[in-house]
């Protein structure tokens, strides 16, 4: 019965010690992977079924860690280049520092 007991406890052990690791491997390969940019990170999220990512992963707290960013209030933003809406061209946000004029830059979704 004792050597049942030693040889359970070592299996469950092991089993602990796999569980453990891959995920630590699977936080660590997301975390990675929402450093990259969003088209990249959407591509890799589409095949990970979305309630193991939420209910398995520390997913918010990865993600707020990941994408905080190093400007403060007062820094000036990088200079990007984005495409026009009719694609005819691009833009670059420095172009507009140069001519001197303001910009406002505003993020979210109005469809």
């Amino acid at each position: 019965m004792q050597l049942l007991s030693r040889s359970v406890k070592r299996i469950a052990l092991r089993a602990i010690c796999v569980i453990a690791v891959a995920w630590l491997l699977a936080s660590a390969s997301i975390y990675e992977v929402m450093r990259q940019p969003p088209e990249y990170f959407g591509r890799v999220m589409s095949k990970i079924p979305t309630p193991v990512a939420f209910l398995v992963l520390p997913f918010e707290t990865m993600w707020l860690h990941a994408r905080s960013g190093t400007l403060h209030v007062g820094d000036s933003a990088p200079d990007f280049t984005l495409t026009k809406v009719d694609k005819s061209g691009q833009v670059q946000l420095s172009s507009f520092a140069a001519q001197g004029r303001p910009v406002v830059l505003v993020f979210g979704s109005y469809t």
